[in-house]
């Protein structure tokens, strides 16, 4: 299925039932040496995929990645951070910028797979406008002007407070930003976005903060980059 997000009209990839048994990939997460991820603001753990899985996944999706984004095929792909995550902090735990919506990069040709595993309620993944400037994707045009903007709601934001804000997860709209779209997690979902979309899992303390490769929010995750 393709949806068309936001005001933008991004193309959003969604395939249900993808892999036709997932429990050989399930075993895998459960005996992987998940550990905190040191390159990124992800806030929790992460363990390598197979190299068989994502060989398997790639092949099947690049060219539809290539075809519904229109990458120029003078750009050749880049697979990076192929990995199995698991939400395990709590919102005391989290950092400013874990604390609102994210891009990975403003680079228009990067793209994340994502692939949902489990099989119970989790939190689904949100898309956030940017209030005050409009913006749903970050590129290299636009990231200043979005940074400053940000900088400024959040100095107002706090004189209003007179104190520092309570560190929380970003799952709802908010002074800054709005919560426009969502995919919900269902296992063996697969979603694919352009990885300049702002972001958020909106996250459900109650399911999804777990260590556990066989009860938490357990996702895979594949970053593709064209360049």
């Amino acid at each position: 299925m393709l949806k068309l997000i936001g005001h933008s009209r991004t193309p959003v990839i969604i395939i249900d039932d993808f892999c036709h048994d997932l429990s050989l990939l399930q075993q895998i997460a459960a005996d992987a040496p998940f550990a905190p991820d040191s390159h990124t603001f992800y806030p929790g753990l992460r363990a390598p995929l197979p190299k068989d899985y994502s060989i398997e996944v790639i092949n099947y999706l690049f060219q539809m990645v290539y075809d519904v984004y229109r990458i120029p095929h003078s750009l050749r792909l880049t697979p990076q951070n192929l990995v199995f995550s698991l939400l395990t902090k709590t919102a005391d735990q989290l950092a400013p910028a874990q604390c609102m919506p994210h891009f990975d990069t403003p680079s228009p040709y990067y793209f994340a797979i994502l692939h949902y595993l489990n099989d119970s309620s989790h939190g689904a993944t949100g898309f956030f406008r940017h209030k005050s400037t409009g913006l749903e994707r970050i590129d290299q045009q636009n990231m200043q002007h979005y940074f400053n903007q940000l900088d400024k709601e959040n100095a107002q934001q706090a004189q209003r407070n007179d104190c520092e804000p309570t560190p929380a997860y970003c799952t709802n709209s908010n002074h800054s930003f709005e919560l426009y779209d969502q995919i919900e997690y269902k296992q063996n979902r697969i979603a694919i976005y352009p990885g300049n979309l702002l972001h958020s899992t909106l996250v459900d303390p109650q399911t999804d903060i777990d260590a556990n490769p066989e009860t938490g929010r357990l996702t895979a995750n594949l970053f593709l980059h064209f360049k």
